[in-house]
């Protein structure tokens, strides 16, 4: 049985920062491997009923905001609720992150994806742009090239098919985790997933 941790994000996911470091704790005390998997949302929200955040009501974008000074309150997890560079677009890290779990594999994965996460969340920068990109690769001690590997068509179908494996799955929202089949939405569910992984 495939006893990896299929991990389902949007890189601009402040749930996804949130349970970043903790899942990664999780990895590593239980000696699982992980797919790191970014996928579009659009997609996802499209055949799921799911809403982009500036669509969603008024009263359900302010709880929002509580929530995850909650959430972060909680955890103890420097956090922006707000960050100068959101809402994002997705697209340019996620193929990133894409592009090294290619050729680098997912632990380097996993480095690049939680240093996109924290680029957001903690240290307001924007994920969209290929400097910060550069700078975030050279960070977390990644080779310069994969920026331009990033945006080479092998790496878009990836990241399509990476999506396309979700909606399979039936994930619908951020970040999502599965294992043997069993599916734990939200960072809020690592208490769940810490359970299954201790069977």
């Amino acid at each position: 049985m495939d006893r990896a941790i299929d991990y389902y994000f949007a890189t601009p996911s402040p749930w996804a920062y949130l349970g970043h470091e903790r899942l990664a704790a999780l990895l590593a005390a239980h000696r699982r491997d992980v797919r790191v998997l970014p996928v579009d949302y659009g997609r996802i929200f499209a055949v799921s009923g799911g809403l982009p955040l500036l669509q969603r009501a008024a009263q359900r974008q302010a709880y929002r905001l509580v929530e995850l000074r909650r959430f972060a309150d909680h955890l103890g997890v420097a956090l922006n609720v707000q960050p100068r560079y959101f809402p994002v677009d997705a697209a340019a890290s996620s193929l990133l992150i894409t592009a090294v779990a290619h050729a680098d594999g997912m632990p380097a994965a996993m480095r690049l994806a939680g240093a996109v996460l924290a680029a957001c969340w903690r240290e307001e920068r924007d994920i969209a742009n290929d400097g910060t990109l550069t700078e975030l690769l050279e960070e977390t001690d990644l080779p310069a090239e994969r920026l331009a590997q990033s945006k080479d068509a092998d790496t878009l179908a990836r990241l399509e098919a990476h999506t396309q494996a979700a909606i399979d799955a039936g994930v619908f929202g951020a970040p999502t985790y599965v294992v043997e089949g069993e599916m734990f939405w939200g960072q809020d569910r690592l208490d769940f997933l810490q359970r299954k992984l201790g069977l």
